[in-house]
């Protein structure tokens, strides 16, 4: 069979498929607040933070340089305070933040394979006291990567990233002590390890309806990402002892040869960090959604549940064209897909988009995995009027870190709009240019 190749050059998404079931509501635009103006040449993360009574967004302004900024929510006006710190070209050095249980803020960032970038509030929802702190625990802190904020089975504040390069790196965590004011390494050892041969790219973890955390993750033996490999999983219900989807209990680090491998792709197979996500059904069985090359070296989607004594794996798609990817840096993905979700006792969604064949949700049988129909896709973000495009950039949306009602019970959705050059694999591009940052609150309004 004679699969047809496509380049990343291509650009432009058709929207095809058969539409089976309702479109779901649509966002309505409620509130639109204006941040700051923003740098605008290449494509780099921003945050929001929403803790009423306040609202706090992590970016680089037009100068580059590192800001937090806060208002109170219902105002226009914002207080910030620029931190000692600027982007470069790299397209990894988003920024992230937290909050702790006692109310302090917590901001890392604008690192990518080099020293630890941290700063931590001195006063609950305060950032006129934001200060850097050189140091969390004191090693592996020289280079660091993908920082992630996540909250243990106490509400307690930990710190994700990795120690090491793409191809060669461990994953790291730390705990924070609010009444010492420090952080302590919560394993005596890296969570994984490529034992200098390679690195994890994980999802999660996500905390499960049966209690776990989940982790799902793909293993890459180069910076190319071509070289990407294996889909792996592991589960843990109190972040220091892990387990494979058994029961039975890994050896730290997990490496390669100790992990469970949910499905044993080659580098070169078709799978890429970023596109292995975690889900489940109605029955809280955990599913892990993926592409690879089929037998015909088309891209395929398949989804993986646990079932009885291992791992099943189901294709879902029948696609005629492959996503071919290599090199290194940030690429653009001309393909996405989404975990799994129950809708009903017996019915799963997953949501996927292709360059060439469209977006939309596919549904599932929740017993066999069999595909039933499909819909449009849910509209995340809601639309705003052409005329505010700015020509030659792409927009850009940030979910807010404090979760989809984050202001109580008013049914707000606030997330973080700007307008970008596209991903440059972390190359220069073109002159500085600048967008404006918005703060944008919906609603949910049925679709005509």
């Amino acid at each position: 069979m004679i699969y047809r190749k496509v380049s990343l050059g291509l650009a432009g998404w058709i929207l095809g498929g058969l539409c089976l079931f309702a479109r779901a509501a649509e966002p309505e635009v409620l509130e639109r607040v204006f941040v700051d103006e923003v740098w605008a040449g290449h494509r780099v993360g921003f945050c929001l933070l929403t803790a009423p009574p306040f609202q706090f967004v992590g970016y680089y302004n037009a100068e580059r340089e590192m800001v937090i900024a806060r208002r109170r929510l219902g105002t226009q006006e914002w207080e910030r305070k620029v931190l000692p710190e600027r982007v470069g070209w790299d397209s990894h050095n988003y920024i992230t933040m937290a909050l702790d249980r006692g109310g302090c803020l917590h901001i890392s960032g604008n690192m990518h394979s080099g020293p630890l970038v941290y700063f931590r509030g001195s006063a609950p929802l305060e950032i006129s006291g934001l200060e850097r702190v050189p140091s969390m625990v004191g090693d592996r802190e020289t280079r660091c990567t993908y920082p992630v904020f996540l909250r243990g089975p106490g509400d307690e504040l930990i710190f994700m990233y990795r120690d090491g390069g793409s191809g060669n790196g461990d994953q790291v965590f730390n705990g924070y002590d609010e009444a010492d004011g420090v952080w302590r390494r919560m394993l005596d050892t890296p969570l994984t390890s490529g034992e200098g041969a390679m690195n994890a790219y994980f999802h999660g973890p996500v905390r499960g309806p049966d209690g776990y955390y989940h982790l799902c993750w793909v293993w890459r033996d180069t910076p190319d990402c071509e070289t990407n490999h294996d889909i792996c999983y592991a589960r843990s219900r109190d972040f220091a002892s892990w387990e494979d989807s058994a029961g039975r209990k890994l050896t730290l680090p997990i490496t390669l040869k100790t992990a469970e491998i949910v499905d044993p792709v080659p580098a070169g197979g078709g799978v890429i960090n970023g596109n292995a996500k975690l889900g489940f059904d109605a029955e809280g069985r955990v599913m892990i959604t993926y592409h690879k090359y089929d037998t015909a070296g088309n891209t395929q989607v398949f989804v993986a549940r646990r079932e009885g004594d291992g791992w099943r794996r189901y294709q879902v798609s029948a696609w005629d064209t492959r996503w071919e990817f290599s090199g290194r840096g940030s690429i653009p993905f001309l393909v996405h897909v989404q975990g799994a979700k129950p809708v009903s006792d017996d019915k799963v969604e997953i949501g996927y988009s292709h360059w060439e064949k469209g977006s939309g949700v596919w549904v599932l049988d929740g017993e066999t995995l069999a595909l039933v129909g499909s819909r449009p896709p849910d509209r995340r973000y809601p639309r705003l009027s052409r005329e505010e495009s700015v020509p030659g950039l792409q927009p850009n949306w940030a979910g807010d870190l404090g979760g989809d009602d984050a202001d109580g019970s008013s049914g707000v959705r606030y997330q973080l709009y700007w307008a970008t050059r596209g991903v440059n694999r972390d190359r220069p591009q073109g002159e500085p240019t600048t967008s404006r940052l918005e703060v944008v609150g919906s609603g949910l309004r049925p679709e005509a």
